[in-house]
């Protein structure tokens, strides 16, 4: 219970709270949970990231109640359990926290499998598709290939390899093209870094999954594939768990997208009207360039032969693969106008 002797009281959530408030929790503490309690301190229930995952597919907004999406049957155990038997639970179940509760069902504590500050190693590969030309930046892309562009001192590349490194990812493909050689020479092998870099070279563009067939050798594990133009904070370990999990072949990180008609709409039967809305606004889920893959899909793709992501995906699921989609809450950005990249810079 010592990690947690203090700080897991700030995973407590009334159960009247909203979706957004679990979010603020769950990015505050990091303790991966939040533990829903009513006014007497009994638990109600937990939410994970995942748990908010699903409600967003659902349709929910970040205004809904907690309470729609919360895990009721979560795994407690009482303060008087050993050790040994916890981390027992946690292996066999699969969880990094268990809830402590009383005898009334009031939160005393929480059980935590401490990988936050020390993450375990990823033997995954991670692949970034750093060829495009970038031309909606020019003239910054004229002599620069876009991944090189700084972000606060920094190229955007260097972030996305830096943010996967804290997360135990150690072994990075990057996929070159447009003046390729000056990424080349900035990242080397990456001993810099303290991580492994090769890469793959394009004689021509082949899309955001056609370079994918020059891989040689062929990876074992699923990989994690992003563009090299995304800055966010998404958490690829999670994402790679979301999608074993999931039983999946590939994986598509979306990304919630709301557009306001600035129109009343109206609806007609011939002429008569049906309804009128003032505005409304619709909802979406857009492509935010970051993926994980099996091994197997790579057999779908031609060597040398152009192919994007989207068209990836259609091509497995034309053979009746399982596809998923991750959708994502955290802080996203597609750095492919100058504004993009005057945002990224104050916002990072």
């Amino acid at each position: 219970m010592k990690a947690s002797e203090q700080i897991w009281r700030k995973t407590l959530l009334n159960v009247d709270a909203s979706i957004n408030e679990a979010i603020a929790v769950l990015n505050n503490v990091s303790l991966k949970i939040v533990l829903i309690v009513n006014s007497d301190g009994e638990l109600e229930g937990t939410v994970s990231d995942g748990d908010i995952r699903r409600g967003l597919l659902r349709r929910l907004n970040l205004n809904s109640s907690v309470e729609l999406i919360m895990h009721r049957e979560a795994l407690v155990v009482p303060p008087e359990l050993g050790l040994d038997m916890v981390m027992h639970l946690m292996t066999a179940n699969k969880i990094q926290q268990i809830p402590i509760i009383d005898s009334h069902k009031r939160v005393i504590g929480l059980h935590l499998w401490d990988e936050i500050n020390s993450p375990s190693p990823h033997k995954n590969l991670m692949i970034i598709m750093a060829g495009g030309r970038g031309v909606r930046l020019n003239p910054q892309t004229e002599n620069c290939p876009k991944p090189l562009l700084p972000i606060a001192g920094k190229p955007i590349l260097e972030h996305i390899i830096e943010r996967a490194k804290v997360e135990g990812f150690s072994h990075f493909i990057l996929s070159v093209f447009y003046l390729g050689h000056m990424i080349e020479n900035y990242f080397g092998n990456g001993e810099r870094l303290g991580v492994t870099i090769e890469y793959l070279r394009e004689d021509s563009p082949l899309g955001t999954a056609g370079a994918l067939s020059l891989l040689n050798p062929l990876p074992s594990e699923p990989f994690i594939v992003t563009n090299g133009d995304v800055i966010t904070d998404i958490r690829y370990s999670q994402l790679l768990q979301f999608h074993k999990q999931q039983n999946a072949i590939a994986t598509m990180a979306v990304r919630s997208y709301e557009w306001q008609n600035p129109f009343g709409v109206v609806s007609t039967k011939g002429t008569e009207i049906i309804s009128y809305e003032e505005k409304p606004i619709s909802h979406s889920y857009i492509n935010a360039g970051v993926y994980v893959l099996e091994p197997e899909t790579l057999k779908l793709l031609k060597k040398f032969q152009h192919c994007d992501m989207p068209t990836l995906f259609a091509l497995i699921q034309e053979n009746s693969k399982k596809v998923v989609a991750y959708p994502i809450h955290e802080n996203w950005l597609d750095v492919g106008h100058p504004d993009d990249l005057r945002r990224a810079n104050v916002g990072i």
